[in-house]
């Protein structure tokens, strides 16, 4: 299952980065006599309600996906590991401070506060990408902080403030990079979770906007047609399946052997 999910992973980020060489038609194009045609030879997932081809489409979809995830994963890890290192550095009332606001920041649905906030600002690529980093920092703060706890009373440490280096030049050359390890995995775990969200937001139709191609915005074009045309809610649901199930795979394998 693992080497399963890492070609899975391999071949989404292949189709994202060769998407105009392998998707066989316009994934925009419209073509009225290919309505709702079902799987073929011709095209291979089907065809949605105007036309467009359902398999050039979930390619062109991938770099959605894509780079929301790792763009939203990069924002979270950075925030993150900068409230985790700080906290865990400094301890007393700075720590009691971030915490129970990381504390706070935990309590709410994490879903339904990113709903919340893309209706207020408005629903674009670029909006999800910073609300889903801005809403997802609380566990590997959690666990960066954690770290750090660890290496702050090692003999490295104590020799750097003896000669008389400054925090922040402790925190940026010797804490981070030594609490970095669940990190890794973290951010592997989230890329899924990134992604499962993400479609879900376009799938409700508040995040990718119309005509870019998701593949929650493709799976939702389905739904209202799934009587008659189950391919395409089938075809873009189980690829969101897969991704996140093999983005999962693959942390938590990491996980177990670093």
């Amino acid at each position: 299952m693992f080497w399963f999910s890492i070609a899975f992973i391999l071949t989404i980020i292949l189709s994202a980065v060769f998407a105009g060489y392998i998707a066989p038609f316009d994934p925009y194009s419209i073509n009225p006599n290919e309505i709702l045609k079902p799987p073929s030879p011709n095209h291979i997932f089907g065809t949605d309600r105007i036309g467009r081809d359902i398999f050039s489409r979930m390619i062109f979809a991938s770099r959605i996906s894509i780079e929301v995830s790792l763009i939203a994963v990069g924002i979270s890890t950075v925030v993150g590991v900068f409230i985790g290192a700080v906290s865990g550095y400094f301890s007393g009332w700075i720590d009691a401070l971030l915490m129970r606001f990381t504390d706070i920041m935990l309590t709410f649905p994490i879903f339904f506060l990113i709903l919340a906030v893309v209706v207020i600002i408005g629903p674009n690529i670029m909006n999800v990408m910073i609300v889903i980093g801005l809403t997802g920092w609380m566990g590997v703060a959690r666990m960066v902080r954690a770290e750090v706890l660890k290496i702050r009373n090692e003999n490295f440490i104590h020799a750097s403030k003896q000669l008389g280096k400054s925090d922040f030049y402790i925190i940026t050359k010797h804490i981070i990079p030594n609490s970095l390890s669940p990190v890794i995995v973290y951010a592997t775990l989230g890329i899924g979770s990134a992604i499962l969200t993400e479609s879900g937001l376009s799938f409700l139709g508040l995040g990718v906007q119309p005509p870019t191609a998701s593949w929650g915005s493709i799976l939702s074009e389905g739904k209202d047609v799934i009587d008659i045309a189950w391919w395409m809610s089938f075809f873009p649901g189980i690829v969101i399946f897969l991704s996140v199930v093999s983005f999962t795979i693959v942390g938590e394998k990491l996980k177990i052997n670093p």
